[in-house]
């Protein structure tokens, strides 16, 4: 017995030490074998997460979860996304260098601001510090109890077609556009945020996969299979958004491909090859056809929407995806030109009592897992607080 004992806590023993050694130390590219990761290099150029004070959890994007947090050494308010590294074993997942890579490069009062990244005492404990921005409009279209009215509407919108010219200009497809990724400011500045998802474009344009626009946000050339994604994906799901505003709900809520689309088609009728060239050769319409219906019922759906504002919304919803309209034709539409006027920005209403709330339920995404994801157990040796 006692040497059963003796023989089994050198070996529990010996695993600890080497999970704890496996942490802190890399592989030699030269010889292959390990090396000790030496103090001060521990962090390399970053500073550590226990600079950051931990508040509380305030949301979860495509690829981490979220926390506001207060930097100990100037006493600011930031955002902390952990990077998820849960089935990572060769380093960062791709989805977060770029992420990190564009955000690094993009400068714009409507991006949100990647101020630095952090980083914990183990390798797979990476942090991104954005800017803190008091709420989002997912949580605010849930929790306030008046809707924003339609100078509010412009207001935000045109802030957002704002931040997608600089992003589409800059050659950046979002591909994840929706209003719980659109941050709003205690100064009424709006922000797009997560780009878990985003990617560069170029020509000629390369293949990319179809499912990445949560459903609800989603163009019709994406539910209909098309692997060529352009700038147009993400004016469509502005378009969403700008019609999920002004209804007070979201515009077609599918939950699966096959109800989005007849959504889309009862919404604005069904497309052919003449107003939408290359129509019925796209991939999925060889496994099933669309129902017949020739009428659009926008003109029903927001009956006291002035006619600038319907023909901003028909131009967001045009089925080919080479006539949508750009961010640049949205900022020039008569439609923000006319009563009621946009509200500035630093008039928009505070929701002091929305903040760090967030949405019970997302709209489906068929293209991400719907697991849940613990919280991280360390912030150095700060404690959690409640605000």
């Amino acid at each position: 017995m006692d040497r059963t004992e003796k023989s089994c806590a050198p070996l529990s023993q010996g695993r600890e030490e080497s999970k704890t050694d496996k942490a802190n130390t890399l592989v030699s590219m030269k010889t292959g074998k390990r090396f000790p990761i030496p103090d001060e290099d521990r962090l390399g150029l970053c500073r550590s997460v226990s600079d950051f004070e931990k508040l509380n959890r305030i949301g979860e994007g495509t690829y981490g979860i979220v926390y506001r947090a207060r930097d100990t050494q100037c006493h600011e308010i930031v955002a902390l996304k952990k990077v998820r590294m849960e089935k990572e074993s060769d380093g960062l997942p791709i989805s977060s260098l770029r992420e990190i890579h564009l955000l690094i490069n993009l400068h714009h009062r409507n991006i949100v601001h990647l101020k630095e990244v952090v980083v914990g005492n183990h390798l797979d404990s990476i942090f991104l510090v954005m800017e803190y921005c008091e709420q989002d409009l997912a949580s605010l279209l849930d929790n306030m109890i008046t809707p924003f009215t339609e100078a509010q509407v412009k207001c935000l919108t045109l802030q957002m077609f704002n931040g997608l010219r600089y992003l589409h200009d800059n050659f950046v497809i979002h591909r994840d556009l929706k209003v719980s990724n659109l941050l709003l400011t205690d100064k009424g500045c709006l922000k797009i945020a997560d780009f878990g998802l985003a990617r560069t474009y170029g020509i000629p344009l390369k293949p990319m996969t179809p499912k990445v626009v949560t459903l609800w946000y989603r163009a019709p050339e994406l539910l209909l299979g098309s692997k060529e994604q352009t700038t147009a994906i993400d004016m469509w799901a502005s378009g969403c958004i700008l019609g999920e505003l002004l209804a007070h709900k979201p515009l077609m809520p599918g939950r699966s491909e096959i109800q989005q689309i007849d959504m889309t088609v009862e919404l604005l009728g069904t497309p052919n090859d003449t107003i939408w060239p290359g129509f019925s050769k796209l991939p999925l319409l060889e496994s099933f056809s669309l129902k017949k219906q020739p009428y659009n019922n926008l003109k029903h759906k927001f009956p006291w929407l002035s006619d600038a504002g319907l023909r901003l919304l028909n131009f967001l919803f045009v089925f080919d995806p080479k006539k949508r309209a750009t961010a640049e034709d949205c900022l020039e539409s008569s439609y923000f030109k006319e009563p009621p006027f946009p509200s500035d920005p630093e008039m928009m209403p505070t929701f002091p009592e929305h903040r760090n709330k967030r949405k019970s339920t997302q709209p489906p995404m068929e293209s991400t897992s719907s697991s849940q994801y613990q919280d991280f157990g360390a912030f150095g040796s700060s404690k959690t607080k409640k605000k």
